[in-house]
């Protein structure tokens, strides 16, 4: 979407129109679903015995929670003449989210919500050590040469555009000539194939 669309679409959103409330849950679910599993893959999160299908579904379901509460506090803080797209802007915030719940180590999430100051503060906390970093990165490779293996010559196009590049649905629209349906179409399939390749 473009910053209008956005901007009219999270105000029908925050007015209580249902189907915008849908429109914009399809819209956003993409981006989180991603943002988490990538996060999760980098910082070289352990499980614990969870299956990162399910650890990953929870996070997605924390973070809608995180952008509803208290009448839509953070994505009210979304301004397009800031410059960044309400897809990177939820982006922006779902891996801040993770990064918080890694750090916790907690696993009752009740406790795991960042607090109001640290909202979208940089979060300076202690950072895994270098080793468990290096062996997400390898991690994150691996998932993408099997994405490569995997994908069709079009559908490597398009993880790359809307996932490596992080390009908009409108740029990728450009990039491929396809419509908006089939970029977001496309972007979930993209998103649930790199989840169970992960989980492999």
């Amino acid at each position: 979407m473009d910053a209008e669309e956005s901007v009219a679409l999270l105000r029908a959103a925050l007015a209580g129109d249902g189907r915008a409330v849908d429109r914009l849950v399809a819209v956003l679910r993409p981006v989180i679903h991603v943002r988490v599993a990538r996060t999760l893959l980098i910082r070289g999160w352990g499980g614990g015995g969870r299956d990162v299908r399910t650890e990953v579904e929870d996070l997605i379901q924390d973070v809608f929670m995180r952008l509803i509460a208290k009448d839509y506090r953070v994505l009210r803080r979304w301004k397009a003449e800031r410059g960044l797209s309400l897809e990177n802007f939820v982006g922006m915030v779902s891996e801040r989210f993770v990064r918080s719940f890694l750090r916790s180590g907690r696993r009752n999430r009740s406790k795991e919500v960042p607090t109001a100051s640290e909202d979208l503060a940089d979060v300076r906390g202690v950072e895994p050590d270098a080793y468990r970093l290096a062996a997400g990165r390898e991690r994150w490779q691996l998932l993408l040469d099997r994405l490569r293996r995997r994908l069709s010559s079009r559908g490597w196009q398009i993880f790359d555009l809307l996932f490596i590049r992080e390009l908009s649905v409108p740029e990728a629209m450009a990039e491929t000539g396809l419509s908006s349906d089939a970029v977001y179409k496309w972007k979930s399939r993209l998103g649930q194939l790199a989840l169970e390749l992960m989980s492999e």
